[in-house]
Protein backbone atom coordinates (compact mmCIF):
# COMPACT_ATOMS: atom_id res chain seq x y z
CA UNK A 1 0.00 0.00 0.00
CA UNK A 2 1.75 3.38 -0.93
CA UNK A 3 1.39 6.36 1.28
CA UNK A 4 0.23 9.56 -0.19
CA UNK A 5 -0.06 13.10 2.20
CA UNK A 6 -1.37 16.07 0.79
CA UNK A 7 -0.37 20.07 1.52
CA UNK A 8 -2.27 22.51 0.14
CA UNK A 9 -1.40 26.37 0.76
CA UNK A 10 -1.99 29.83 -1.29
CA UNK A 11 1.20 31.88 -2.03
CA UNK A 12 0.57 35.75 -1.33
CA UNK A 13 -0.22 35.85 -4.85
CA UNK A 14 -3.02 33.68 -5.30
CA UNK A 15 -1.50 31.08 -6.61
CA UNK A 16 -2.61 27.71 -5.23
CA UNK A 17 0.33 25.16 -4.01
CA UNK A 18 -0.32 21.40 -4.04
CA UNK A 19 2.25 19.87 -2.30
CA UNK A 20 2.30 15.76 -2.72
CA UNK A 21 4.43 13.69 0.03
CA UNK A 22 5.16 9.97 -0.53
CA UNK A 23 4.19 8.10 -3.80
CA UNK A 24 2.05 8.63 -6.46
CA UNK A 25 -0.03 5.80 -7.90
CA UNK A 26 -3.08 4.31 -9.21
CA UNK A 27 -3.99 3.60 -5.59
CA UNK A 28 -4.29 7.16 -4.46
CA UNK A 29 -3.92 9.34 -8.16
CA UNK A 30 -7.30 10.20 -8.10
CA UNK A 31 -6.53 12.32 -4.42
CA UNK A 32 -4.72 15.07 -6.59
CA UNK A 33 -7.37 15.17 -9.01
CA UNK A 34 -9.69 15.81 -6.37
CA UNK A 35 -8.02 18.48 -4.58
CA UNK A 36 -7.42 20.54 -7.60
CA UNK A 37 -10.53 19.85 -8.73
CA UNK A 38 -11.84 21.54 -5.71
CA UNK A 39 -10.39 24.59 -6.35
CA UNK A 40 -11.33 24.92 -10.17
CA UNK A 41 -14.97 24.16 -8.90
CA UNK A 42 -15.37 26.67 -5.92
CA UNK A 43 -13.30 24.99 -3.20
CA UNK A 44 -11.08 27.64 -3.27
CA UNK A 45 -10.54 30.01 -5.66
CA UNK A 46 -7.01 30.23 -7.66
CA UNK A 47 -6.26 33.97 -9.25
CA UNK A 48 -4.74 31.97 -12.32
CA UNK A 49 -2.34 29.61 -11.35
CA UNK A 50 -1.92 26.07 -9.85
CA UNK A 51 1.30 24.94 -8.92
CA UNK A 52 1.94 21.07 -8.08
CA UNK A 53 5.11 20.96 -6.23
CA UNK A 54 6.61 17.51 -6.75
CA UNK A 55 9.75 17.99 -4.43
CA UNK A 56 8.85 15.26 -2.39
CA UNK A 57 7.15 12.47 -4.25
CA UNK A 58 9.82 9.46 -4.54
CA UNK A 59 8.20 7.53 -7.45
CA UNK A 60 5.26 7.79 -10.01
CA UNK A 61 3.37 5.42 -11.98
CA UNK A 62 1.38 6.13 -15.49
CA UNK A 63 -1.58 6.81 -13.49
CA UNK A 64 -0.50 9.15 -11.44
CA UNK A 65 1.35 10.87 -14.73
CA UNK A 66 -1.96 10.32 -16.47
CA UNK A 67 -3.88 12.52 -13.46
CA UNK A 68 -1.11 15.47 -13.78
CA UNK A 69 -1.92 15.72 -17.48
CA UNK A 70 -5.98 15.75 -16.47
CA UNK A 71 -5.47 18.35 -14.01
CA UNK A 72 -3.40 20.30 -16.34
CA UNK A 73 -6.03 20.24 -19.15
CA UNK A 74 -8.94 20.73 -16.58
CA UNK A 75 -7.12 23.74 -15.16
CA UNK A 76 -7.01 25.24 -19.04
CA UNK A 77 -10.40 24.83 -19.57
CA UNK A 78 -11.08 27.04 -16.94
CA UNK A 79 -8.72 29.49 -17.34
CA UNK A 80 -6.31 28.75 -14.98
CA UNK A 81 -2.33 27.78 -15.56
CA UNK A 82 -1.28 24.94 -13.83
CA UNK A 83 2.77 24.19 -13.72
CA UNK A 84 5.07 21.41 -12.08
CA UNK A 85 7.60 23.06 -10.08
CA UNK A 86 10.95 21.19 -7.93
CA UNK A 87 10.45 17.42 -9.08
CA UNK A 88 12.71 14.99 -7.47
CA UNK A 89 15.37 13.90 -9.83
CA UNK A 90 13.02 10.68 -10.54
CA UNK A 91 9.69 12.32 -11.58
CA UNK A 92 12.11 14.51 -13.84
CA UNK A 93 13.32 11.89 -15.70
CA UNK A 94 10.24 10.34 -15.69
CA UNK A 95 8.31 13.48 -17.05
CA UNK A 96 11.21 13.85 -19.70
CA UNK A 97 10.84 10.05 -20.80
CA UNK A 98 7.74 10.79 -21.54
CA UNK A 99 7.77 14.09 -23.32
CA UNK A 100 5.57 16.05 -20.67
CA UNK A 101 8.41 18.20 -19.37
CA UNK A 102 7.31 21.01 -21.64
CA UNK A 103 3.64 21.24 -20.94
CA UNK A 104 3.86 21.72 -17.16
CA UNK A 105 6.61 24.37 -17.97
CA UNK A 106 9.88 22.30 -18.64
CA UNK A 107 10.28 22.08 -14.68
CA UNK A 108 14.08 21.85 -12.74
CA UNK A 109 15.34 19.27 -11.17
CA UNK A 110 14.65 19.97 -6.90
CA UNK A 111 18.09 20.19 -5.45
CA UNK A 112 18.78 17.73 -3.05
CA UNK A 113 20.64 18.16 -0.01
CA UNK A 114 23.47 16.17 -1.51
CA UNK A 115 23.97 18.62 -4.71
CA UNK A 116 23.68 21.69 -2.89
CA UNK A 117 26.40 20.80 -0.84
CA UNK A 118 28.77 19.93 -3.54
CA UNK A 119 27.86 22.46 -5.46
CA UNK A 120 28.36 24.78 -2.46
CA UNK A 121 31.88 23.06 -2.33
CA UNK A 122 32.39 23.61 -6.27
CA UNK A 123 31.75 27.24 -5.54
CA UNK A 124 34.43 27.26 -2.62
CA UNK A 125 37.07 25.89 -5.18
CA UNK A 126 36.43 28.22 -7.57
CA UNK A 127 37.00 31.22 -5.54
Amino acid sequence: MSVLTIDVHVEAVGTVVVKPHGEIDSENAHEIREVVTAYLTGGGSPRGAIKIDLGSVNFIDSVGIGVLVGCFHAAAASGVKLTVVNPTSYVHRILYISGLLGLFGSPAVAASPQRLARDGAQADQAR
